[in-house]
């Protein structure tokens, strides 16, 4: 018996570190090769990042554009392919720079390798992204 985690505990760790707010740990959790894809994002935002330091870089600081307080829903499914789990899961919190209520749903697509994330793909709707942020951006 191993005690390698499966696809689908990294996507649950993966979820208690973006609720903690560590966008480093949640980036350490990625391999160094990882893409991370976005098919949805807005008009202006990467719809494709490639690389560890790019994703962090891209994710640091979220904590501080959207204060997110707690993860209502966290659905996780194991797929026929071990190195692949699905999770559909919501946010909800505020927006600092303007007050507004923030509440997504996401659809994410994972792919690890020797226990780390080398896919990221996660869908949602930009324009309840857009609304709740005021035209602002968490990334630049």
């Amino acid at each position: 018996m191993t005690d390698t985690p499966t696809a689908a505990d990294i996507v649950r760790k993966s979820l208690a570190t973006f609720l903690a707010k560590d966008m480093k740990g949640w980036t350490d959790l990625c391999a160094d090769d990882v893409v991370a894809e976005f098919p949805f994002a807005p008009p202006g935002s990467p719809t494709r990042i490639e690389g560890k330091a790019a994703l962090y870089d891209y994710l640091r600081g979220y904590p501080q554009a959207i204060d997110i307080a707690a993860l209502p829903t966290q659905h996780v499914y194991s797929t026929d392919d071990p190195s692949v789990a699905i999770a559909e899961w919501s946010a909800s919190g505020t927006v600092l720079s303007n007050g507004n209520a923030y509440d997504m749903r996401y659809a994410t697509f994972v792919t690890v390798r020797d226990g780390l994330i080398v896919n990221y793909r996660e869908y949602w709707n930009p324009q309840a992204f857009m609304t709740a942020m005021s035209g602002a951006r968490f990334d630049g």
